[in-house]
């Protein structure tokens, strides 16, 4: 596993423009799995002076320009942290915006979703959420389902944790019932029951804000994921900061506890 830790002293702007196109000549350079924690809207928001809402708001902005640029380079999954169950202790006020929000958001670029070939999915326990952004979610979902040139799951009132709960809970389940015996139990009959089942396990995943920390997010698929942090806030995390990340990417080597790098 490495870790990368991006800070402001350490940005170069010629970085994208001399190596980049280098880097997307290779396909083998391209993650097939990006995860991204989007950390700091609050903060972004709290720094100008202005309510935390707005700190969202251009957080969706973020998102959608991210989300554009995996399309262009050829990522095939892409997984956004956009809510997690913890975050349901935040004020009442800023969570039902929040929502309202994101409803909107969706309605607004769901024909765009289906144009440009986006296939939605949710991950987490999406029934917490309110029965207007349910419906929208379900109706984006279906509209896209035929979709496949990106993956692009939305992590919403999730919790690693309570994933891997689940799993286990389900599994007990069919153990006790004799419908499976404790030899056909491995990985990969685990992580098919895990949320995520329908995806590979993420190559790199990306958290903003100067954290460094996974806050219940993908914890069993990411055992052999790259790591990038970077002090920037999730609102001014666009394209040409994703393009540096993955520039990163390239240059890592991925043993998987082998001695050589393993071929991409």
């Amino acid at each position: 596993m490495n870790i990368t830790i991006e800070n402001e002293h350490q940005k170069n702007n010629g970085v994208v423009n001399t190596e980049l196109n280098s880097y997307l000549l290779d396909a083998k350079n391209v993650p097939n799995h990006v995860a991204i924690i989007m950390d700091g809207n609050g903060r972004w928001a709290e720094k100008r002076n202005l309510p935390r809402i707005e700190g969202h708001k251009e957080g969706l902005n973020a998102a959608k320009e991210v989300v554009q640029t995996a399309l262009e380079i050829g990522i095939q999954y892409l997984t956004l942290y956009v809510f997690s169950i913890d975050n349901w202790k935040r004020p009442y006020f800023e969570i039902r915006a929040l929502m309202t929000m994101f409803q909107d958001f969706l309605l607004k670029n769901e024909d765009e979703l289906v144009e440009r070939g986006i296939k939605l999915l949710t991950i987490g326990r999406t029934a917490d959420l309110p029965r207007s952004l349910q419906n929208q979610l379900m109706a984006t979902c279906k509209k896209t389902e035929k979709n496949f040139k990106l993956i692009l799951t939305l992590a919403l009132s999730y919790g690693a944790r309570l994933d891997i709960l689940n799993a286990v809970r389900e599994i007990a389940k069919k153990a006790q019932s004799r419908e499976i015996n404790l030899n056909d139990i491995d990985e990969k009959f685990f992580k098919a029951h895990l949320s995520t089942h329908f995806s590979p396990d993420p190559d790199f995943l990306i958290r903003t804000s100067g954290e460094m920390r996974l806050s219940n997010f993908l914890l069993w698929e990411s055992s052999y994921t790259e790591f990038y942090f970077t002090n920037t806030f999730w609102p001014d995390f666009r394209r040409e900061e994703f393009l540096e990340a993955l520039a990163t990417f390239a240059k890592r080597q991925r043993r998987f506890g082998q001695i050589t790098a393993k071929k991409r």
